[in-house]
């Protein structure tokens, strides 16, 4: 019994004797039966020898198929079919041996050796069989009695990997969990029973919730994304039902799931959306054997470009960035990940110019992915200097190395608030595109310049952009999950606050789609989706946790510097235009000639040298005039410039 408790297994000599105790057991009893039961007739004859012969024959078949290795608490179908076979194989072994070789060898009388070969087939494999699921039903309902409070789920589908998911919870080691049945949305299965389970519609949640007192809905985290699932998903958060996941059954190790594999739901997983389509050829063709350079590649955007670049069997990644710990773990990952890809790590600030000239000369990147930047809106309202010195000067040097060293492609990821921008990171982003965007109109300036006064390059220069990504460093998901790990509350600075998200793999998917679609001088924008309600959000974290809104208190902070009430991804001035893929639009911005551009930028390089703020956000806004500042202490700048 305490083996059983302690979910230990039986030695596999123990199970290779218990075995073959039944299978003699059975030969005997088939052999009485034949005889019937005249046992001194019996003792008399050859019944020993008979007896002996399928005793050696039973072990070696049984050992070599390895009957004996299998726990039998995890017997199955398969367990099943393989006793059938090996009882079939040692039976057939048995009358060949007996037929060709014994009696004549050594004249014994038969006894009609196939009908009791054939009486003990089923004898045998059914006790065999038998005794295997009477030892695992023993094995849960000791279990099951020994477990405390039971949890009462729902699984999600009605589909052979929901049934496997249902053998795995009934079968787990902790043994909590009771079924209450499937939920679908097929018509041909609804008020059917798989494996003595009903399966409900999904509109029959509340219903079961009420009569069945529901704790968890159970769903395979690879089927997250349908409209009826999702429905599902929203009812269960909506009863407070708490809502799992279990990862793809090819991720279950050795073929079983562990309980460290069920998952909460997250926040993330209810926002995604259907999975993004993206031509793996044409970003193949357009990565495969280059030298990518990736800055910014040790945060969340930039590390997520590493890991699907690598994908597509670059020559060379080259990864920049002057955080040395996340750089460091970086390196470490993708070497587990990627083990044989040539990684050139390089810390290095971006507003440095010799050291980023270094770089360059190095590795001679013929792709780059421009990830770095500030992006903490409050942080640079406080900071603007770091903001210009690292959002635009960083870019322009990136963006001039580039055409010095004849990079073929200049991807930069900006950002939504770079739209109508009402702080200075979005105006100095907004900045860096300008430039970046003014660099493919070059050739185009009039004819009256010498070309000795323009710079000439083949890089296209391409901007991405979009909106809030999930997960991502100092997201405010991971915000809210930590401040309703400690009771709360929730901090929102605002009740009507909106924001557009995407995760961050689909976001880096879109980028990579973009950078190989454009030639040069776009502005791609990526479809959000519908901006989603930060109070919305905090409420349904708080319900996924298994609480109520009336548990943590959501405070609403107030907004905070540079901070507006709702992104744009467009400014009212621009137009788009459709391309080839449904997620992916091309901005018509206004148009800016280049040396009109660097005049503007050395200027306020130059105010920035000088450290007034005053004066560097005064020329933000003469470059940007569409920056007004929100809840910031530069809003007095805008009445003046009026």
């Amino acid at each position: 019994m305490k083996t059983f408790l302690q979910n230990k297994a039986l030695p596999k000599w123990i199970i290779l004797i218990i075995d073959q105790v039944i299978t003699t057991w059975s030969f005997a009893l088939s052999f009485f039966i034949i005889r019937q039961f005249d046992f001194e007739h019996i003792l008399r004859g050859h019944f020993l020898v008979y007896v002996g012969i399928y005793f050696l024959v039973s072990v070696t078949v049984f050992y070599l198929m390895r009957i004996h290795t299998g726990l039998i608490r995890y017997s199955s179908t398969d367990d099943i079919y393989r006793i059938f076979t090996a009882v079939l194989i040692a039976s057939l072994t048995y009358a060949a041996l007996v037929g060709l070789w014994v009696e004549p060898e050594f004249s014994i009388d038969s006894v009609n050796i196939y009908v009791v070969l054939l009486i003990n087939f089923f004898i045998c494999s059914s006790v065999l069989i038998m005794m295997r699921i009477g030892a695992k039903a023993l094995f849960y309902f000791i279990k099951r009695g020994t477990t405390g409070e039971k949890e009462t789920v729902l699984i999600y589908g009605a589909d052979s990997f929901a049934i496997l998911v249902k053998q795995a919870l009934e079968v787990s080691s902790v043994g909590r969990f009771t079924i209450a049945g499937f939920v679908d949305d097929n018509p041909n299965k609804i008020d059917k029973n798989i494996q003595q389970k009903r399966v409900y519609h999904i509109n029959d949640i509340e219903k079961l919730q009420k009569k069945l007192h529901i704790d968890k809905l159970v769903i395979l985290s690879e089927e997250l994304k349908s409209d009826a699932r999702k429905s599902a998903i929203e009812k269960c958060v909506e009863l407070g039902i708490k809502v799992v996941t279990v990862p793809p059954t090819d991720q279950w190790m050795s073929g079983y799931l562990r309980m460290n594999q069920i998952q909460d739901l997250r926040i993330e997983d209810l926002l995604q959306r259907p999975p993004i389509v993206i031509e793996n050829d044409k970003i193949s063709a357009d990565l495969a054997g280059k030298r990518i350079l990736i800055t910014g590649g040790a945060g969340s955007i930039g590390s997520e470009i590493v890991r699907q670049v690598l994908t597509y069997n670059p020559e060379m990644v080259i990864i920049c960035d002057q955080a040395e710990s996340p750089l460091h773990e970086l390196q470490l990952e993708m070497e587990e990940e990627f083990p044989g890809a040539n990684l050139k790590l390089c810390i290095g600030d971006i507003q440095n110019f010799n050291r980023m000239y270094a770089l360059f000369k190095e590795y001679s990147p013929q792709m780059v992915y421009h990830a770095a930047a500030y992006k903490h809106v409050p942080m640079m309202e406080n900071n603007p200097s770091e903001a210009i010195m690292t959002n635009v000067l960083g870019t322009k040097n990136l963006a001039d190395l580039s055409m010095t060293f004849d990079v073929e492609k200049f991807v930069m990821v900006s950002t939504d608030k770079a739209v109508n921008p009402t702080n200075i990171m979005g105006a100095s982003k907004r900045i860096a595109e300008i430039y970046i965007q003014s660099l493919n109109n070059i050739n185009a300036e009039g004819k009256q310049q010498e070309r000795s006064q323009r710079p000439q390059h083949q890089t296209r220069f391409i901007t991405t952009r979009f909106g809030n990504v999930l997960g991502s460093n100092g997201s405010v998901i991971p915000r809210f999950r930590a401040q309703i790990e400690k009771g709360g509350p929730i901090t929102v600075t605002h009740p009507d606050i909106t924001r557009y998200f995407m995760t961050i793999p689909e976001a880096v998917q879109l980028v990579l789609e973009a950078g190989t679609m454009g030639s040069g001088g776009e502005i791609f924008i990526f479809d959000m989706g519908q901006p989603v309600k930060i109070v919305d959000l905090a409420k349904k974290m708080i319900k996924l946790a298994g609480l109520t809104p009336q548990d943590i208190e959501i405070v609403f902070s107030g907004l905070r510097p540079g901070e507006k009430l709702y992104e744009e991804l467009l400014n009212q001035e621009e137009l788009t235009i459709p391309t080839h893929h449904e997620k992916i639009k091309v901005s018509k911005v206004r148009e800016y000639t280049y040396n009109k551009v660097v005049a503007n930028i050395n200027e306020l390089l130059t105010l920035n040298k000088d450290g007034d703020e005053t004066d560097v956000v005064r020329k933000m806004k003469n470059i940007v005039p569409e920056f007004k500042s929100k809840n910031s202490r530069f809003e007095e700048l805008d009445s003046m410039l009026q």
